[in-house]
């Protein structure tokens, strides 16, 4: 599933199908690899609620299902765009924007971020914060050379 066709989908609660929001944003942890969060907007006042990608009960490619969230949910991490974000080696070489992000909706795994320059897997991944997602210069203990261009 891409990030670009997640953004916008209704999200609704089991059961009684009532509408939650839509998706905003899903929220990366890059160390890992996976996507840990999801960003609903709902409401006329367009309030935000975070919910961990743990509380879906199912993602297809025309809604998500998820329990609405408890009072004792804990903290949500921060949250960082990964569409959009600049691309840097950990060394800080530039390495293209961020179009696009391919996901297993199950596992919530990342499989391949897409760039201005190109497709990086999964494993390449450090780090997302407000400046930039931060890759390794290298493919992942491959001995590969990272791709020029």
């Amino acid at each position: 599933m891409l990030f670009s066709r997640v953004r916008g989908l209704p999200v609704l609660a089991p059961g009684d199908g009532n509408r939650l929001g839509i998706v905003r944003a899903l929220t990366v942890d890059a160390a890992s690899g996976t996507v840990t969060h999801v960003r609903i907007r709902s409401g006329r006042l367009r309030r935000e609620t975070v919910l961990a990608w743990a509380d879906l009960d199912a993602a297809g490619p025309d809604m998500l299902i998820a329990r609405p969230p408890s009072s004792t949910s804990a903290e949500p991490p921060p949250h960082h765009d990964l569409l959009g974000s600049r691309v840097l080696t950990e060394d800080g070489e530039e390495r293209g924007t961020v179009l696009d992000a391919a996901f297993d909706p199950l596992t919530a795994r990342i499989e391949a971020v897409l760039t201005t320059r190109g497709e990086l897997p999964a494993d390449r991944l450090l780090g997302l914060g407000d400046h930039a997602l931060v890759i390794r210069a290298r493919g992942a203990g491959r001995g590969t050379p990272a791709p020029q261009g």
